[in-house]
């Protein structure tokens, strides 16, 4: 099916199982090489869904990767600045925050012009150091975006730890 991940089909995940993709996705180590990697193997499985994305990943504060693909626009470059920020301030996956948020019947409440808790970026974490960065996609409905990089990185570790 064109235009949404394949994994976007099922159920949307519960907090528990948000947390145990927080417990789990996590490397052994990541460096600017690997974060070229990990990004391109974004890049190639939206490619191959013709999906319209843009993604970034951060090293630290450093701008390690980001590639608009066709059919975005800088609005997704904001979408993207707001949800690592609530990646960065809460340590967790910008989803599972507004997830958390939404099961107690709560708006959430940081400025949106700063912060979005929006599905799609993830921390990157590494076993034993904790966040050294974030991952994150913008273009698509704030689950499918979470599931994107979630997959992602479940294949990068896969192929890391191989």
């Amino acid at each position: 099916m064109t235009g949404v991940p394949g994994p976007d089909r099922a159920a949307a995940p519960d907090i528990a199982e948000l947390e145990r993709q927080h417990r789990e996705l996590q490397l052994p180590s990541i460096d600017l090489d690997d974060t070229w990697r990990l990004g391109s193997l974004i890049v190639a499985v939206a490619r191959e869904r013709a999906l319209a994305v843009t993604v970034d990943i951060r090293h630290g504060e450093q701008q390690a990767f980001h590639a608009a693909l066709p059919g975005t626009s800088p609005d997704n470059d904001d979408w993207i600045r707001r949800k690592a920020a609530v990646v960065r301030r809460f340590g967790e996956a910008s989803y599972l925050v507004g997830e958390r948020y939404r099961a107690k019947g709560r708006a959430f409440d940081l400025d949106p012009a700063h912060y979005a808790a929006h599905g799609g970026s993830f921390p990157l974490l590494v076993r034993g150091t904790g966040m050294v960065g974030t991952v994150t996609v913008s273009g698509l409905p704030q689950l499918a975006d979470h599931r994107l990089v979630t997959e992602c990185l479940t294949r990068f570790l896969a192929g890391a730890t191989a």
